[in-house]
């Protein structure tokens, strides 16, 4: 286990009972994230990396009845939340309790979208090889979605995010446009702009020209 992740395993013992009370106030656009890729695609197979306490795997339940979910996290005690919530799909909903940096599709058949809600910007080191994992686990033709902090014109408030483990360097979105033809990519602004977040989702090319 990376220094990191302990790091973040002993942030999220602390914050999982109060997480989905708190980040509503500051994680913008996860719903409208859902909702657009379902405009997008009818999946039959979806994987959210970082899936957290499942908020965002309950609500694709929902909007894909007949999809089978799978869910990755580094956190058990969140996978824990994840399960209450969960408990009444959990017929076609799998959680897997490890560090993401390389595809399940190795163990498991590849998948139809790939979403990734404030997550990616936590994986310090990591979030290349895991956009390039998740590049793998999403069948050609298929889709990846993201939510995340993208930047901040305030260098005090990136140096406090940077104390909770996120980065905030526009880091990721060169890369997402790198490896999937993307078909939502926008970044807007939050609290005036205090921090700005970026909405992405992106197609993997099928053949000829698939990744």
């Amino acid at each position: 286990m990376s220094i990191n992740d302990a790091a973040l395993l002993r942030y999220y013992r602390l914050h999982a009972g109060i997480y989905d009370a708190t980040r509503w106030s500051f994680l913008f656009g996860r719903e409208a994230l859902l909702k657009t890729a379902a405009g997008i695609t009818s999946p039959r197979r979806v994987l959210e990396i970082g899936c957290g306490t499942g908020r965002n795997l309950l609500s694709l339940c929902r909007l894909f009845p007949e999809a089978e979910l799978t869910g990755v996290d580094l956190s058990g005690v969140m996978l824990d939340k994840a399960w209450q919530k969960l408990r009444p799909y959990q017929g076609r909903v799998k959680l897997i309790q490890q560090a993401y940096g390389e595809p399940l599709s190795a163990s498991e058949q590849k998948f139809d979208l790939v979403v990734c809600s404030y997550a990616l910007s936590m994986f310090n080191p990591g979030w290349d090889s895991a956009i390039d994992a998740a590049a793998l686990d999403v069948v050609p033709g298929g889709h990846f979605a993201l939510v995340d902090f993208h930047d901040s014109a305030v260098p005090a408030f990136s140096k406090w995010m940077g104390v909770n483990h996120v980065r905030m360097e526009g880091h990721l979105r060169p890369r997402l446009q790198q490896v999937f033809d993307p078909v939502v990519d926008r970044v807007n602004a939050a609290y005036g702009g205090l921090w700005r977040y970026h909405t992405f989702v992106g197609r993997k090319t099928a053949p000829n020209g698939s990744l």
